[in-house]
């Protein structure tokens, strides 16, 4: 066999060696890709995202989408072909993988995190949108989680409503690990508070619990590196009564970035007229009851699923802006915005054609 040819010949066998290792070879990375892109104001899987009744709505038009972004679960071992093929792809983004999933979380804890971060961000866009419309929001400090093993297990459970501390009314989240820190590990701590099971329908309703019962818990050393201080194993959360039903009926999607587009969503549909003026926005960021947008993740595949789906603007958490400008697609202009204040202000300017002062990002 001619030299030239034997080399040729072994070449090829190492390149197919070389292929045939990178399918196998494991790497410690996933994938994200652009997802799914909903209109609240429209339909989803045969019904209305955005469903409110006991209050009047009006029709609206154009769309206000949320986005999202597909990832590679948890379980899944990318191998180095796919991971190579990732980094040149535009369209997708390949990361660490205990950027997606850190701490080692499993697929299920994944899955239930986002489901829990999902349904705070409905309660989160409903109170920002009734806020900004002057519609009186009540509020009660609950149990949100118990953690497991903790002194609180089996005392507490997720839902109680928590009236006091050690005889000290709380009005908020913050109070109560506040009374709670005062005590020294191994003393013990009081909560007044009206059990979730102990609720009637009308009081969940309405949010007038009046049957309380004191619980005694003794506290324990926080596992926190520095200090040590004392805790019961709770987390404590905001529970909220709206003067009437808004529900959001969108499956199968997770995590708190759609707050912003929910919460614009829910006031659209208060308001008459349309916010848009039958443009097509899309966005993404978190809110919380104040209104305050927040960042997240995914910027990139977010804004290219937008485009082409169809978006011409996108609002964008201040935040996120300077990523997002990086490699903005195509006929997609940025909206930078802080507070559901300034997207109200641009969608305004929208509306009216006045786009020259719109804050965009990069500028």
């Amino acid at each position: 066999m001619p030299r030239r040819t034997a080399t040729m010949l072994a070449s090829t066998l190492m390149l197919i060696a070389l292929l045939c290792a990178g399918v196998f070879i494991p790497v410690p990375y996933s994938e994200m890709s652009p997802g799914p892109t909903v209109n609240t104001l429209g339909d989803h899987g045969g019904e209305p995202v955005l469903q409110i009744s006991g209050r009047k709505t009006y029709a609206a038009s154009g769309h206000l989408n949320m986005t999202t972004v597909r990832v590679t679960s948890a379980d899944y071992r990318m191998n180095l072909v796919e991971a190579v093929y990732g980094w040149l792809a535009h369209d997708n983004k390949v990361v660490q993988h205990e950027t997606l999933y850190p701490d080692g979380k499993t697929e299920e804890q994944s899955t239930q995190e986002n489901a829990e971060e999902f349904s705070q961000s409905q309660e989160s866009a409903k109170v920002a949108a009734l806020k900004e419309l002057d519609v009186p929001v009540k509020s009660w400090v609950i149990v949100s989680t118990v953690v497991k093993g903790s002194p609180a297990e089996g005392e507490l459970h997720a839902g109680d409503v928590i009236k006091a501390v050690d005889g000290t009314a709380v009005k908020e989240p913050a109070d109560v690990a506040k009374l709670v820190t005062k005590h020294k590990p191994g003393q013990n701590v009081r909560f007044t508070i009206v059990p979730a099971k102990e609720q009637t329908a009308a009081e969940k309703e309405k949010r007038t619990p009046t049957k309380t019962e004191d619980i005694t818990i003794t506290t324990t050393t926080s596992d926190d590196a520095g200090e040590k201080r004392a805790i019961v194993g709770i987390s404590a959360g905001t529970d909220h009564t709206f003067p009437f039903t808004i529900d959001i009926k969108l499956a199968d999607v997770g995590g708190p970035s759609a707050g912003l587009m929910f919460a614009l969503g829910i006031y659209d549909k208060l308001t008459p007229g349309s916010l848009t003026g039958g443009k097509f926005v899309a966005g993404t960021g978190t809110i919380d009851d104040e209104g305050k947008v927040g960042p997240i993740g995914g910027i990139e595949m977010k804004t290219v699923g937008a485009r082409a789906k169809g978006a011409q603007y996108f609002l964008t958490p201040a935040d996120n802006c300077e990523a997002a400008a990086k490699d903005t697609p195509e006929g997609l202009t940025l909206i930078k915005v802080d507070t559901i204040e300034d997207a109200l202000g641009a969608l305004k300017d929208l509306r009216s054609g006045d786009t020259a002062d719109l804050p965009k990002c990069g500028t």
